[in-house]
């Protein structure tokens, strides 16, 4: 594990960006029960934490992939990370809805992209990948190019690397769900027993149960 994934997983625990409560889990909008909630639009109230995180995906940006041409965020959770990233690197801007607006032009895409352009796409968080990769189809059928994408955390499941695999989108992230487990439990956010809980959770999402303890 390097550096970098446990203190920006520190990081994001510290201000309940992430929440665990394997005792108490929470029920996402897709129905599935879990005992992780994230939020890492709070990141945005913390001027240190926000430079640490546009910083480090400007870094990872000219590492993995050198200079683009533009700069995507995916609404709405990257889309003012995106907008900080591209700031800061000195590039053009745009952002992708979820769904086209209902009025007007109708915008998938709101700024500019011009045909041919090399894209890095920003996100906040990786689950199932189906609306990171969603977005970046639109680009692609915008005319640009998708060279990558960068996200600030992922939970690193199955379904999500099999589908930036066939989509052919290479994915670098911040952190990731081991991450912070590692970074929870050192610093006293979890115990040991909640490990065996968390670990299930992300063995199979969709169908993890909590178990309840006998009245």
């Amino acid at each position: 594990m390097n550096k970098l994934e446990h203190l920006l997983a520190e990081k994001l625990l510290n201000i309940s960006a992430i929440k665990l409560q394997p005792d108490m889990p929470f029920t996402w909008a897709s129905g599935w029960n879990s005992p992780i909630y994230t939020d890492n639009r709070k990141t945005l109230s913390y001027p240190e934490i926000r430079t640490f995180i546009k910083t480090e995906i400007c870094r990872l940006i000219m590492e993995e992939f050198g200079m683009p041409d533009a700069i995507a965020g995916v609404a709405t959770g990257a889309i003012a990370q995106g907008a900080l990233v591209a700031d800061m690197l000195g590039l053009p801007y745009v952002y992708v809805r979820s769904a086209p607006k209902d009025h007007g032009l109708e915008n998938l895409i709101e700024g500019n992209l011009t045909l041919g352009q090399k894209v890095i796409v920003i996100e906040d968080l990786i689950s199932t990948g189906k609306s990171s990769l969603k977005a970046a189809e639109a680009i692609r059928m915008a005319g640009a190019e998708v060279v990558g994408m960068v996200a600030m955390f992922t939970y690193g499941f199955p379904v999500a690397e099999k589908a930036f695999k066939e989509a052919g989108i290479k994915l670098m992230t911040l952190s990731n769900y081991e991450a912070m487990l590692d970074a929870a439990l050192k610093t006293g956010f979890i115990a040991q027993k909640d490990i065996k809980t968390l670990q299930e959770w992300r063995e199979d999402p969709a169908n993890w149960a909590p178990v309840r303890p006998e009245e």
